[in-house]
């Protein structure tokens, strides 16, 4: 009995992530056309082609590419979704989103509340401007929230990316983040990255115009639907189900 094992660093083969692209069978024979009719004395002309059916042209060439992985690619380029589930709609990715926000949202506003933190309130009715109301909080307890709440979010979306490509709210709505090149759940690294750059500008700086970005960049980008987290991390978002 072999005792041979998979190498370390490769998905086993069971890996339920990892995308199983239909490899096509090569013909019999040795020739594309595979083996000649019996008593034809040879192998039949090609149909497609210049000369049209029967006129002696090339090939009939592969159908268009469009991005949803089930037509092949102008120059013989493999699609990387070739194998792997339907990309997710824009609707549960937005709604996955949503539950995960609440999910971490909640108990840090709860946590918080207590120490009375200025860090959301901007009162100037002291005769304050708003730089120095703001300026006063991050110097004081909303710096120390600010870093409590990116480790949050970020920590949040990084362990459970890593673990099985869902968070809560994906797996709920059948949704699991894969890797473009091979559909296996995204190392820590691309999870880390991934995390950070969906969340840390927008607890920063960027509270409104950070989550309309990623939005109008998941609208935007063809064929794969990638945000700019997806784009960093070279992450696509798949249905799971």
């Amino acid at each position: 009995m072999s005792t041979d094992q998979p190498p370390p660093d490769q998905p086993p083969e069971d890996d339920p992530f990892r995308k199983r692209p239909q490899e096509p069978t090569p013909p019999s024979g040795g020739s594309p056309y595979g083996s000649p009719p019996p008593g034809s004395g040879g192998y039949p002309p090609p149909t497609g082609g210049p000369g049209g059916p029967g006129g002696g042209g090339y090939p009939p060439p592969p159908p268009p590419y469009n991005g949803s992985g089930g037509a092949g690619h102008p120059y013989g380029v493999p699609d990387p979704l070739a194998g792997m589930p339907p990309l997710a709609d824009f609707g549960k990715r937005l709604g996955a989103r949503i539950i995960d926000l609440i999910i971490v949202a909640v108990p840090l506003f709860l946590i918080q509340l207590p120490f009375g933190s200025r860090r959301y309130a901007v009162d100037t009715g002291k005769g304050e401007d708003v730089t120095e109301v703001i300026t006063k909080s991050y110097n004081g307890s909303g710096l120390l929230w600010t870093l409590i709440s990116i480790l949050a979010y970020v920590g949040y979306d990084w362990w459970f990316t890593k673990k099985n490509g869902q968070t809560v709210g994906k797996r709920l709505l059948g949704l699991r983040v894969a890797m473009l090149n091979d559909g296996s759940v995204p190392p820590s690294g691309a999870a880390l990255s991934r995390g950070a750059v969906l969340w840390v500008p927008t607890l920063i700086c960027c509270f409104c115009l950070w989550p309309l970005a990623l939005i109008v960049s998941m609208l935007i980008d063809k064929p794969y639907k990638q945000g700019l987290h997806d784009k960093v991390a070279k992450t696509v978002v798949v249905r799971s189900a």
